[in-house]
């Protein structure tokens, strides 16, 4: 963490500021980057840290100096902890402490290579020296997370090294609000938290409403199952929040921002609170900013994680120490949001978006992605996919390319079934759809959504109808339960896909559940409800023979429902080692060593332990 010794009364301070940093640092010195984002620091990070602390202690030459950083998240987090080693760009992958001495002696002051922590390619045994190398990297397009793994998210001086708030300082000095908006507005940025609506259309509105003062307000309430993109952006990168702020509130004419934070984030948190520190103490916060005259500044507040208040009017009313409930949106937030007053928000991923757009153009930006996407989005790319992790690219890639180029493919190079997007609200998606493009809206042509980017990939032995079950015990237990049509009619649908996957099911089930669906769709009072049912429209349009084969012939096709499937032993593969009658909690199998064993089915509870131990795959689901 770095400590301020400046105040910044102007741009050209900045300016001089950002190069009187560069100016005192050697571009050949050696240095570590450890990442510790959420990931890597679960996977032993922290004790890789601190052995290269303690190789850097016990250094005997006096005149090396090497230098090491602690860094966001990288997004390859499949292949964590990471450890890139410069000069070079070297990535050292899977990186335990006690790699940590070779890595120090070799790399780090030999300046040799440790060939056996590069990354590999499972198919061609390429070998990849530096992230442009490797496949997971290639093929994005990294914007938002450009400085994820590269600085240290609690430095200050490393965001303006690396080129941070020259965007701010281009908006106070250069341009009037009006030309800011129209910027946003002509690059084409959409919502990045789900709703996808275009951005400087809300800024304008924000800013014609009538009333002070307005807020804006960042959305860092991050609630869907397997995504973690804008925890990453906050931990890595806090600063590029604060930054697309404080033009936004130049732009719509605030003077107060709040982040409203999960406090499941502990991280996130501490690293914003930093940063708002550290710009204050600059003088990128608070009155008069670089001699402009526009006064910003920027509090969190820590939600207690309800996904509900991912909803701006829940959001809202938490925000004012309410329960976070939704109500209906007779009149948008632009005009009357937190205390009755404009309130602009936007999600962290939109805010960081921000300040590239105002330094680079509009007109760069909507250069990438589709016509009606544009720019790039990143995604948290999880589930049955070899490379698991957080990915950046340019609207339009395929869902072919993301899950295949990007992600390595489906884990035990087993068949792609579905990938569902957008949250637990968003549908699934079958393999006739691979090729088509990834943007805001395809994918609801598809029955799905974008959402703010979760990313699960499923192979070949999901079942759909424990898929549909499992988002919709979610988005019950999240619903606030304020309308009926959501209170009631999640319950329901819930209660008829248990009773299927049980092998309860009856006639009409399917039909029932699509005429709930649409009733929720239509009466519900919020984008929760209203999307709640999405999971089990599009797994019934596209997986239908699925929920006949659960309600018919009372058989999961995937085996995955324990009431519709059964565990027996193939004689012919079975040796007698009795390993499985071992471990049987409930002593459900017999047999003589060394001869075929058997399963008593009315003992059987199906908890699947024979299926896990037999070392000859003779326990099979039928």
């Amino acid at each position: 963490m770095s400590t301020v010794e400046t105040r910044l009364e102007t741009a050209d301070d900045l300016e001089q500021y950002r190069e009187q940093i560069l100016a005192a640092r050697d571009p050949k010195a050696a240095r570590v980057r450890v990442c510790l984002g959420t990931g890597c620091t679960a996977k032993g990070a922290v004790e890789v840290l601190e052995r290269f602390r303690q190789a850097a202690r016990e250094l005997e030459d006096e005149s090396l100096v090497v230098g090491l950083k602690c860094t966001g998240c990288h997004g390859f987090c499949e292949r964590g902890p990471i450890v890139v080693v410069d000069p070079g760009n070297v990535l050292y992958q899977n990186v335990k402490g006690e790699d940590v001495p070779e890595i120090w002696r070799e790399s780090v002051l030999g300046g040799r290579v440790v060939e056996r922590l590069l990354y590999q390619d499972e198919e061609t045994e390429t070998v990849a020296t530096t992230p442009d190398e490797i496949p997971f990297y290639r093929a994005q397009h990294r914007i938002v997370l450009a400085l994820n793994g590269v600085i240290d998210p609690t430095s200050v001086e490393d965001y303006i090294a690396a080129g941070g708030y020259a965007g701010l300082a281009k908006a106070l000095v250069s341009m009037q609000p009006e030309e800011i908006i129209d910027q946003i507005t002509a690059s084409g940025l959409r919502g990045r938290g789900g709703g996808g609506f275009l951005t400087g259309r809300k800024w304008r509105s924000a800013r014609n409403a009538p009333g002070e003062p307005r807020y804006v307000i960042a959305n860092g309430d991050e609630g869907d199952p397997g995504a973690f993109m804008d925890r990453s952006l906050m931990e890595g990168s806090p600063h590029s929040v604060l930054e697309g702020m404080i033009i936004g509130g130049y732009a719509v004419g605030s003077s107060q921002g709040y982040i409203y934070v999960r406090n499941e984030y502990p991280k996130a948190v501490e690293h914003l609170t930093i940063a708002i520190r550290a710009a204050r103490e600059l003088g990128l916060l608070g009155e008069n900013i670089l001699g402009s005259g526009f006064g910003f500044d920027v509090r969190i507040n820590r939600g207690a994680g309800a996904f509900v208040c991912g909803e701006s009017t829940a959001l809202m009313a938490s925000l004012e120490g309410r329960v976070g409930e939704p109500r209906a949106k007779y009149i948008h937030t632009v005009e009357s949001g937190l205390n009755g007053k404009p309130s602009l928000l936007n999600n962290v991923e939109t805010w960081a978006n921000v300040p590239p757009i105002i330094l680079r153009g509009a007109e760069w930006f909507a250069s990438l992605g589709t016509e009606k996407s544009k720019g790039t989005k990143v995604f948290s790319l999880t589930g049955n996919v070899k490379n698991t992790g957080l990915v950046e690219v340019p609207m339009g890639m395929t869902l072919r390319q993301i899950i295949y180029d990007v992600g390595g493919g489906i884990r035990g190079n087993k068949a792609f079934k579905a990938v569902q997007t957008g949250g637990p609200s968003g549908g699934c998606i079958p393999a006739d759809y691979l090729d088509e493009p990834v943007d805001f809206d395809r994918l609801t042509e598809l029955g799905s959504m974008m959402g703010s980017g979760g990313m699960i990939v499923m192979d070949e032995d999901t079942c759909m109808v424990h898929v549909a079950k499992y988002f919709l015990g979610f988005l019950k237990d999240e619903s606030c339960g304020k309308c009926t049509p959501c209170r009631e009619g999640i319950a329901q649908m819930l209660h008829i896909l248990e009773r299927i996957s049980q092998g309860e099911g009856r006639e009409g089930d399917v039909e029932q559940l699509e005429a709930l669906g649409e009733l929720l769709e239509d009466t519900a009072l919020c984008a929760l409800g209203k999307t709640a049912a999405y999971p089990v429209l599009s797994t019934v349009r596209r997986f239908r023979e699925e929920y006949e084969s659960h309600v018919r012939d009372k058989h999961c096709p995937a085996k995955v429902c324990p009431a519709l499937f059964r565990y027996e032993i193939d004689p012919e593969v079975c040796t007698g080692c009795r390993l499985c009658a071992k471990r049987c909690p409930v002593d459900a199998i017999t047999g003589e060593r060394k001869k075929p064993h058997a399963i008593d089915q009315a003992k059987c509870t199906k908890c699947g332990t024979c299926f896990d131990v037999c070392p000859f795959s003779s326990v099979v689901k039928v």
